[in-house]
C-alpha cells in the first residue's frame, strides 16, 4: 500500500515537472539579432552610387531575374524556380545604393535577398442556389481549386550567396575604374556570365598590288604608205607541143552563088 502510494506521487510530480517545463518561455528569434557590422549585406565600391546600381541591375539581369525598379538608387527584381509540381520558390532581390560620404566617386551597396517558398493547396469553394418557390431552401454547391499559397518566406543569410553576387558585380563596373582600383578582373565563367566565342580570324590574303600605269606620251597616227602600181601580169610564153599541127592560114570565106 505504502508503495502504491509513493509510485502515484512520483508520477505526479514527473507530470508536474514536465508541465512547467513545457510553460517555460522560449528564446525569440530576434533575440539572435546582434546588429554586428559583419559585412555580409553591404559592400563599399569606388564607384557613385548611380553607377554602383547600374552594376548591381547588369549583374541580375545577367542570371535571370527580373527587374520591377525603375529608380537609378534602387534595384529590386525576382526570379523564380519550379523545385517540384507541388512547390514553388522565388527569390527577390532588394539593392540600394547610397553615398557614404567619402566623395563623389564612393557608394555603399546594400543587398538582401527574400526566399519564399509556395505550395499547391487545394480550396474548397461553396455556394447556395436559392428557390423561391419553395421558400427559403438553399441547396450547397461546392468545387475545388488548385492554388499556390505560401507557405514561408526567409532572408536569405547565407554570406556566400552575397559574396558570389558582389564578385559578380565587380565584374560590370566600369573597366577604367577597375583599373585605376586594381580590382582582379575574375573569369566569367566561374560566375555564371558565358564569355563571348572568340572566333579565329581568317588569314587574310592581300591582294597584288596593282602598280598606276604610266602614262607615255601618245605618238601621233603613223601616215599610211603610198601604194605602188601594180605591173600588169605578163603573157604566158606560147607552149609548143611538137605533137600538134602547126597553125594554118585563114581560109577566105567562100563566094555566095549568083541568081
Amino acid at each position: 500500500m505504502l508503495t502504491s502510494f509513493h509510485l502515484r506521487s512520483l508520477g505526479l510530480a514527473l507530470v508536474l515537472a514536465g508541465a512547467a517545463g513545457c510553460s517555460s518561455p522560449k528564446t525569440a528569434i530576434y533575440e539572435h539579432e546582434n546588429f554586428d557590422d559583419s559585412g555580409t549585406f553591404s559592400r563599399d565600391y569606388p564607384v557613385s552610387d548611380a553607377a554602383a546600381c547600374e552594376a548591381a541591375r547588369r549583374a541580375l539581369l545577367s542570371q535571370g531575374y527580373i527587374i520591377t525598379s525603375n529608380d537609378p538608387k534602387l534595384v529590386a527584381g525576382n526570379k523564380s524556380f519550379q523545385q517540384t509540381g507541388e512547390t514553388h520558390l522565388q527569390i527577390s532581390f532588394n539593392v540600394v545604393c547610397a553615398d557614404d560620404g567619402k566623395g563623389t566617386n564612393h557608394s555603399t551597396m546594400f543587398a538582401n535577398a527574400l526566399q519564399d517558398r509556395y505550395a499547391l493547396k487545394k480550396v474548397n469553394n461553396s455556394a447556395s442556389l436559392g428557390v423561391g418557390v419553395l421558400g427559403s431552401v438553399s441547396m450547397p454547391i461546392g468545387s475545388t481549386d488548385d492554388s499556390m499559397v505560401k507557405v514561408a518566406s526567409e532572408t536569405v543569410s547565407a554570406p556566400k550567396f552575397y559574396e558570389r553576387y558582389f564578385a559578380l558585380v565587380d565584374v560590370f563596373l566600369p573597366q577604367e575604374v577597375k583599373q585605376a582600383e586594381h580590382i582582379p578582373e575574375k573569369p566569367k565563367a566561374d560566375l555564371g556570365v558565358p564569355e563571348p566565342k572568340v572566333v579565329p580570324a581568317a588569314e587574310k590574303v592581300e591582294a597584288p598590288k596593282e602598280e598606276p600605269a604610266v602614262s607615255e606620251p601618245v605618238a601621233p597616227p603613223a601616215e599610211p604608205a603610198p601604194i605602188a602600181p601594180q605591173e600588169a601580169p605578163a603573157a604566158a610564153p606560147a607552149t609548143s607541143n611538137p605533137d600538134l599541127p602547126a597553125p594554118t592560114e585563114a581560109i577566105p570565106p567562100l563566094p555566095t552563088p549568083a541568081q
